[in-house]
């Protein structure tokens, strides 16, 4: 581990944490915007699927640039711990203002740490798989779903939508054949398609944010497995 080594880490780690806190300033900017309009309740949830969608950047973003499994899995355990320091104390309420009761948040950067864990960076590929379905299929439909009417139905505490599932399912066959283009070993598009409908029932459970752990995990893991 030479010199250059370690300014590429410090490289990727610096683009990382500026992709971050570049998402926490503005998701703290649309959720000020939204609670100065009166009545506006939109703000609490655009702010935290912002954080949500983006954080979905940070895995490619590191791959792009080399992180080091020495590196990457101490600075996912760090943020994870500092996401459940912030659900416990509202630090920064833009990322966990939810109207209901979840530890997504948590789970999210757990299952990070998980797949960081687990497969980087040898199958670097899996690990994008699975949090990209989890930061854009699930992202856009907890956008869209709550956004547009469309017929919904109630799974314990949580109201899923067709719009919302539709999008869910949609999106993350997207991700997934677009990922499977690049030049690494991927599932088969038959494979691929059976992967998106797994993470697409899988969100429908969606108990304190357990989907945030179980959706990335289990789609990497089928992504692995089926490659």
């Amino acid at each position: 581990m030479g010199q250059s080594w370690w300014l590429q880490q410090l490289a990727g780690v610096a683009a990382v944490g500026l992709w971050l806190a570049l998402l926490a300033a503005a998701a703290a900017w649309i959720r000020r915007r939204h609670l100065e309009q009166a009545g506006s309740d939109h703000g609490r949830e655009w702010s935290r699927k912002l954080v949500h969608i983006g954080t979905g950047a940070v895995v490619p973003l590191a791959w792009l640039l080399g992180v080091d499994r020495l590196i990457a899995v101490p600075a996912a355990m760090a943020v994870t711990v500092l996401a459940a320091i912030n659900h416990r104390f509202r630090l920064l309420p833009a990322i966990e203002d939810v109207g209901r009761h979840s530890y997504g948040t948590v789970a999210y950067g757990a299952a990070i740490t998980i797949l960081l864990l687990a497969f980087w960076p040898q199958q670097a590929a899996a690990v994008c798989a699975g949090v990209l379905v989890m930061a854009l299929g699930d992202g856009l439909a907890g956008l869209l779903g709550a956004r547009f009417r469309s017929p919904s139905w109630q799974i314990g505490e949580q109201r899923k939508s067709l719009l919302g599932t539709a999008t869910m399912a949609l999106v993350s066959m997207v991700v997934l054949l677009l990922l499977a283009q690049g030049p690494w070993p991927a599932p088969a598009p038959t494979a691929l398609v059976v992967i998106a409908l797994v993470a697409t029932a899988l969100e429908q459970v969606a108990w304190v944010g357990i989907d945030n752990l179980t959706v990335p995990i289990v789609s990497a893991w089928l992504w692995s497995g089926w490659r």
